[in-house]
């Protein structure tokens, strides 16, 4: 009982950060007037994204400067992600097939907050569920831990209270698509779940 207890006031710890991260990213919004010629775009999407170094679904090394040139479409999230993560990398793929050729100068960025499970294999496995073109990251904790940081990605671990291992656990997380121009640097991003026809809607304001 009191396990559940404190797993309810960790989560509910959660859940109001995210809401106040919530308040101060969509609250704003980076609205599609800014596509449009607007150039009073919120300071804070300077504050979103930077480089990193990792390795990609086959090992090999992966940085940001490997996408210069192409849009970059990224979401955070985690292979044993029961629902979240396959709902809006479902969207993610809507949005590139809705987008057809205009899609083919986006990279969709699959990045793993779970580096301890998160291997590449069972990366390359899980991306290959949403697309050909979809590509997974992963690498070390230093590493998962700074791109988090560059993209104000919260995550928390959760132990589950019937536990039968030590890899039986969530991985609470922020669920933004995020996307970044060709240089790399912010543009807008997506909430929850956002349907894929008005994602590619929003992007084609960009392209």
């Amino acid at each position: 009982m009191f396990r559940a207890m404190t797993l309810c006031r960790k989560l509910q710890g959660f859940f109001m950060q995210l809401l106040v991260l919530t308040l101060v990213v969509v609250g704003p919004g980076l609205s599609d007037a800014e596509a449009s010629g607007d150039t009073s775009a919120p300071a804070f999407a300077s504050l979103f994204g930077g480089p990193f170094e990792l390795i990609d679904q086959d090992g090999q090394p992966k940085s940001d400067r490997d996408f210069r040139g192409k849009f970059m479409l990224i979401y955070f999230g985690y292979v044993n992600c029961p629902a979240l993560c396959p709902a809006n990398l479902q969207q993610m793929a809507g949005a590139l097939e809705e987008l057809g050729a205009q899609g083919k100068i986006i990279q969709p960025i699959f990045i793993s907050i779970d580096e301890a499970r998160d291997t590449p294999a069972r990366i390359k496995d899980f991306v290959a569920e949403f697309g050909p073109e979809f590509i997974g990251l992963t690498g070390t904790r230093d590493k998962i831990r700074s791109v988090a940081k560059a993209f104000k990605v919260m995550r928390r671990k959760v132990v589950l209270p019937d536990q039968t291992s030590k890899d039986d656990y969530l991985v609470h997380h922020a669920t933004f698509t995020y996307l970044m121009d060709r240089d790399g640097k912010l543009l807008t991003f997506f909430p929850h779940n956002t349907d894929g026809r008005e994602m590619a809607r929003r992007i084609r304001n960009y392209l």
